[in-house]
């Protein structure tokens, strides 16, 4: 139940100031050192948010936002997104700010634009040196959402002819952290043009997409 105090505090914000702001909440993008590329998959957020109003009837402002590990901001975005393909580091305030954030009831979506995993994993580690990233089974609500992955993440774009994989942290018996591995799951929310992906994968990104956020603001 301390978990979901930071959740429930945004929700009953956005409602009790709905004459004044024209939308509930916001999503981010979090901005990180070490030369990576954060800003990748540029179009990403605004379509899955897009879609996520239209099927979920959120009320998420269309515009996504940056943010800081390090910024008091961070406790405004019930979901964060982090994405590219290069290095990560974390400074020791970025490890408290990010723990906190997460035990205070946010998420935090890590999405491998190939070439991530073995940077992040190490930052992460010393935001939570106490746990790991499990591998999520099918079963795990996070695939249950809306919309039912009965075979765990759907797969994106092909480089290394592995699976899709799914992990996550878990605090407190509360998923605070997905990661997709193998996946490219962020891509696939990208305006059409920009990887000319299917439709029919495009559709399947973004509910995957949906069920995160789904996900985020009820667990």
């Amino acid at each position: 139940m301390k978990g979901k105090l930071f959740i429930f505090g945004m929700l009953v914000f956005g409602i009790c100031s709905s004459f004044t702001q024209r939308h509930s909440f916001q999503i981010a993008k979090v901005k990180y050192s070490g030369g990576g590329d954060w800003y990748a998959n540029r179009t990403a957020l605004p379509n899955l948010i897009q879609f996520c109003n239209q099927q979920l009837q959120t009320n998420i402002d269309p515009q996504d936002q940056v943010v800081e590990l390090t910024s008091s901001d961070l406790y405004n975005y019930p979901f964060i997104y982090l994405t590219g393909h290069g290095n990560v580091v974390f400074s020791d305030k970025e490890v408290d700010n990010l723990r906190k954030y997460l035990e205070a009831g946010g998420f935090l979506h890590i999405d491998d634009n190939y070439g991530l995993e073995k940077y992040i994993r190490p930052q992460m580690k010393k935001v939570f040196p106490e746990l790991d990233f499990v591998e999520l089974p099918f079963t795990h609500p996070i695939y249950k959402q809306k919309y039912d992955f009965p075979n765990g993440l759907p797969k994106i774009h092909e480089h290394d002819g592995k699976p899709a994989r799914g992990y996550g942290i878990i605090h407190k018996g509360r998923l605070v952290c997905f990661f997709d591995v193998e996946c490219d799951l962020g891509n696939g929310w990208e305006d059409a043009g920009v990887y000319n992906d299917s439709e029919e994968t495009r559709i399947k990104a973004l509910k995957m997409g949906a069920n995160l956020i789904q996900y985020a603001l009820t667990n």
